[in-house]
C-alpha cells in the first residue's frame, strides 16, 4: 500500500508550530543568543581584513589579532562614549521641571484662546509626554549599554569565532561538492550582510556628523549622544529615523520652545531624507534583498524575539534565517520571490 501524502494544511501547521517554538526559545536564551549573533556579524564584517592581510603573506597571528583588535577598540569606544552621555542625560534631566510646567501652562492658554477646555489638553499631554519619549530613549541606551557591557562574552566570543575563521572558511570550501547551494547560501548571507553593513555604516557615520553638527548650532544639549543613537539607528529598518530623532526633539522643546523643536526636526529630515531616500538605495541596490513588507516584519519579530539588539540586528537575522531555509533549498524559488518582491524572471 503506497503511503499517502501529508496534508499540506497539516505541513503548514507543523512548521509554524515548530518555528513559534523556535522563536520562543530563542527569547528565553536572549542574553546568550545576541551576544552570539553580534560576535558574528561583527566577524563577518572585518573578514576582509583578514583576508587582506592573508594576501600580502601575513602571520597568522596577524591575521587573527588585527581584526580583532578593531572590534573590541570600535565596542570599547562605543560602550564609552554611550556610559558618559546616558549618565550625563540623567543629571540633566531633572533640571527641565520648570520649564516642562512653563510649557503646560502657556499650552493651557493657548488652549483656552481656542475655546478648549484643560480636561482635553490634560488628555493629550499624557498621550504625549516629552518626559516620557526622553525616559524612553535613556531606557533604549541603558538597554545597549547592558547588551555591550557583557563584553566578556563578546570579546571570548570574537576571539574564538576570529581563530576558527580559516578553518571555517577550508571547510565550507571543501563542502562545496556535497552541499554546493547551501555553501553558496552562506556565502551570500555573509557578502549581503557585508555589503549592508559597510553602507549603512558610512551613511549611518555621514548621518551622525551632520546631525551633531546641526544640534550644535541650535544648542541642543549633548549632541554628541544623539549623534551616536543616530547612527545606531541607521541600522534599524524603517523607524530608525524617527527613533532617532524624538529624544533631541523634545529635549530642544524643553530646551529652547517649540521653534527650536521645529528647527531640530527641520534639520533631521533634510539630512536623514536626502541620504537614505536618494543617495543610500543606489549605493545598497539589492543587495538585501528583503521587500519593505519582509524588512518591516523582520523588524517585528526580532525585536521581540532579542529586545534592542533585535531591532539592530533584525536585517543580519533575517539573511542568515534566508540563507539556512530558502536560499538553500532548490525547490524554493517561489519562496525567494515572495521575500524578496521580485519575481524569478528578475523582473520587479
Amino acid at each position: 500500500m503506497r503511503d499517502q501524502p501529508l496534508p499540506r494544511a497539516l505541513i503548514i501547521l507543523v512548521g509554524i508550530a515548530g518555528a513559534v517554538v523556535a522563536l520562543f526559545g530563542l527569547r528565553e536564551v536572549s542574553s546568550v543568543v545576541g551576544p552570539v549573533v553580534l560576535a558574528l556579524v561583527l566577524v563577518i564584517a572585518v573578514a576582509p581584513v583578514r583576508g587582506w592581510l592573508e594576501a600580502r603573506g601575513a602571520p597568522g597571528w596577524a591575521q587573527v589579532t588585527v581584526p580583532f583588535l578593531i572590534v573590541v577598540l570600535v565596542l570599547l569606544g562605543m560602550v564609552g562614549i554611550l556610559t558618559i552621555s546616558v549618565a550625563q542625560l540623567a543629571s540633566l534631566l531633572p533640571t527641565y521641571t520648570d520649564q516642562f510646567q512653563q510649557l503646560l501652562v502657556d499650552a493651557q492658554k493657548q488652549a483656552a484662546s481656542y475655546g478648549l477646555g484643560n480636561d482635553v489638553l490634560d488628555r493629550a499631554l499624557q498621550a504625549f509626554d516629552p518626559s516620557r519619549v526622553l525616559g524612553l530613549a535613556q531606557s533604549l541606551l541603558g538597554s545597549l549599554i547592558g547588551v555591550l557591557s557583557a563584553l566578556f562574552l563578546i570579546v571570548v566570543l570574537l576571539l574564538a569565532m576570529c581563530l576558527d575563521a580559516p578553518v571555517t572558511a577550508r571547510i565550507l570550501a571543501t563542502g562545496e561538492g556535497n552541499r554546493p547551494r547551501l555553501v553558496t547560501a552562506l556565502a551570500t548571507f555573509a557578502h549581503k550582510t557585508r555589503r549592508y553593513l559597510i553602507v549603512s555604516t558610512i551613511f549611518g557615520l555621514l548621518n551622525a556628523v551632520l546631525d551633531v553638527i546641526a544640534l550644535s548650532l541650535l544648542g541642543v544639549p549633548l549632541p554628541l549622544l544623539w549623534g551616536v543613537l543616530a547612527l545606531i539607528t541607521n541600522y534599524i529598518p524603517n523607524v530608525g529615523f524617527v527613533i532617532g530623532l524624538l529624544p533631541p526633539a523634545m529635549l530642544a522643546l524643553l530646551d529652547g520652545g517649540v521653534k527650536s523643536m521645529v528647527l531640530v526636526i527641520a534639520a533631521y529630515i533634510v539630512i536623514n531624507v536626502v541620504t537614505q531616500s536618494f543617495i543610500m538605495p543606489k549605493f545598497l541596490g539589492d543587495a538585501v534583498g528583503l521587500s519593505t513588507t519582509m524588512t518591516f516584519m523582520s523588524l517585528l519579530l526580532w525585536t521581540f524575539v532579542l529586545g534592542p539588539l533585535g531591532a539592530i540586528l533584525a536585517i543580519p537575522l533575517s539573511l542568515l534565517a534566508l540563507a539556512l531555509l530558502v536560499d538553500s533549498d532548490p525547490s524554493a524559488k517561489w519562496a525567494q520571490a515572495l521575500i524578496s518582491g521580485r519575481s524569478p524572471d528578475g523582473n520587479g
